[in-house]
């Protein structure tokens, strides 16, 4: 079973980013993380497949996040999900190891076209 973290500070996005996966026909064991701070700590306890990760979020942005769990030698798979989707953050995103940033609004179509070539 895949197992993936969803860290976003709204909880409504983290049910939507879950019913979108659901949709997509991805059956996860999910573990919700309401910032980066907590996200970093389930990521450690969960050895998660996959992190899911909003951009703007308190304690701990979802860059620091990824810049945090590379800098401690974790390689799992990152990408964003988020409201904001110009070049320059994913530019960033790209260069600090994120393999995709989906905008949103997303779609169970969207979500597929970047997860199934980070999951084969």
């Amino acid at each position: 079973m895949v197992r993936v973290v969803i860290a976003d500070d709204s909880r409504v996005m983290r049910k939507i980013v879950i019913r979108t996966l659901r949709q997509a026909g991805y059956e996860w064991d999910v573990f919700e993380a309401g910032d980066g701070a907590e996200a970093l700590t389930l990521v450690a306890a969960e050895q998660p497949d996959l992190v899911l990760s909003d951009w703007n979020m308190p304690e701990l942005t979802g860059i620091d996040l990824l810049h945090a769990l590379r800098a401690g030698g974790d390689d799992v798979p990152f990408g964003f999900v988020t409201s904001e989707g110009s070049p320059e953050m994913r530019a960033q995103a790209a260069e600090a190891g994120a393999l995709f940033l989906i905008a949103k609004p997303f779609t169970a179509e969207s979500f597929r076209e970047v997860i199934e070539p980070v999951l084969v």
